[in-house]
């Protein structure tokens, strides 16, 4: 359908009724094909993005899927706002996984050397980022189970944060064991929090700096890896504490300072494909905003010649979501991510103004001061949002509550799409509630 007809048929639907495509109804949602190849319903093609009811322009939820903090189950109907609604993020499940796995592998490999003490324990310490986050909780389940410390609870590994463990009581985590080389010693999770700031904000850097100081001082070289739920954490126990103890420290992110930090002795970190994920984020805003196939530029070439292979991303039709892949990041290969806001070759053609007209978009980072977002994931996003003609506000939130964020929404009819990273998971109807006003 061409640009005027699709002009014209988006006129006469509104002429009809103004309320027929409501923004929760089950009626008007639309799942997304399996093969990833359905046509965008919604589109913005006037140029008086006020000819189209805020409940059903694009809107993209990134970085924090709408979801219930206590068990984890999707908030499908965030997820199903409209039909140009979608979430983007990464692979939690796969990355926690590997992040643990990248753990045992170095423990493995360095068995003469990581027990400090000689005590055959192999003691690590953990940060937690957000105990209510699914990202958090998969990271913690995924190091306890490489590492074969984990307890289940109510069929899944328990994930909550242990205080203290140095004798390895603790009926939240158990003593694994490991065997090299004919050995076997006793791996154990001394200590694991939340790092959460006196103000609420979690995934505090800070936080993590301090506590490193206080687990040092009480068992310090019982201490023998340091293992984070993020960069921001683990680089500042490595500052604090491990960098000067010969301690290694693994986080999650690949941030520029955390790669660079590998060559002073960071033990690792996992990428996320940030730079697969901002593509993703405003790619799907843009073929929504189009009204072309959802999968331009994506699994299938554009005209500019963008699309990613299969094996950087996946989708998942029933959970209308995007996930990036994750990949290791050791001192064997860390020179290929030292520049964490380079944006992915494959997608960076610049798109034809006169067929994919400017936009504007509002986008939020649920904290102006998380290193990710705001070192890593923002400055990817200003790299592609010229590339596909959008005018992006980037509006920053304070990390604590989502009125801070929302009351900066206050006239969304001057956008034509929404990009959100909420602070908590569980409210999206924050966002969702302003919109179908």
């Amino acid at each position: 359908m061409n640009k005027k007809m699709a002009y014209m048929a988006m006129a006469m639907v509104m002429g009809l009724s103004v309320t027929a495509c409501g923004g929760n109804s089950s009626d008007n949602t639309t799942p997304a094909a399996s093969s990833n190849t359905e046509n965008a319903a919604v589109s913005t093609e006037s140029k008086d993005s006020t000819e189209v009811a805020n409940k059903d322009k694009p809107l993209v939820w990134f970085n924090r899927q709408p979801s219930s903090s206590a068990t984890g189950e999707l908030d499908m109907a965030a997820l199903s706002f409209n039909d140009g609604t979608y979430y983007v993020g990464f692979d939690a499940n796969q990355g926690a996984e590997l992040q643990g796995t990248m753990v045992k592998d170095y423990i493995e490999a360095n068995i003469d050397q990581i027990d400090r003490n000689g005590d055959g324990i192999i003691g690590y310490v953990l940060a937690i980022g957000d105990i209510g986050h699914n990202d958090s909780i998969a990271r913690t389940r995924g190091v306890r189970k490489a590492l074969n410390t984990g307890v289940e609870k109510d069929g899944a590994i328990n994930s909550d944060p242990i205080g203290t463990n140095t004798d390895g009581s603790s009926s939240i985590v158990q003593d694994g064991t490991i065997e090299v080389g004919g050995k076997t010693y006793i791996i154990r999770e001394l200590a694991s929090q939340e790092m959460k700031n006196s103000a609420g904000a979690t995934w505090d850097a800070a936080t993590a700096g301090n506590a490193v100081g206080t687990w040092s001082s009480s068992f310090g070289d019982s201490i023998d890896v340091v293992v984070s739920n993020n960069d921001g954490m683990g680089m500042s126990m490595f500052n604090a504490w491990s960098k000067d103890n010969n301690v290694p420290t693994f986080g999650y992110d690949a941030n520029s300072d955390a790669v660079a930090a590998i060559a002073e002795g960071y033990g690792g970190t996992i990428s996320q494909h940030a730079d697969v994920q901002a593509y993703l984020t405003l790619r799907v805003l843009r073929n929504t905003l189009d009204g072309v196939d959802i999968d331009t530029g994506i699994g299938t070439a554009d005209e500019a010649g963008n699309v990613l292979s299969d094996d950087v991303y996946v989708y998942k039709a029933d959970e209308r979501s995007y996930y990036a892949l994750n990949v290791a990041v050791t001192a064997d290969n860390y020179q290929e991510f030292t520049d964490s806001t380079k944006v992915y070759a494959p997608v960076a053609n610049q798109l034809d103004e006169s067929s994919h007209a400017r936009k504007k978009v509002w986008l939020n980072i649920y904290n102006a001061a998380d290193n990710f977002l705001s070192s890593t994931y923002q400055p990817l996003l200003q790299n592609y949002d010229d590339l596909l003609n959008l005018d992006i506000d980037y509006i920053g939130g304070d990390g604590q509550t989502e009125s801070n964020i929302t009351n900066r929404l206050g006239n969304p009819s001057q956008y034509d799409a929404f990009a959100i990273n909420m602070v908590k998971t569980d409210n999206a109807a924050s966002y969702t509630s302003l919109l179908s006003q």
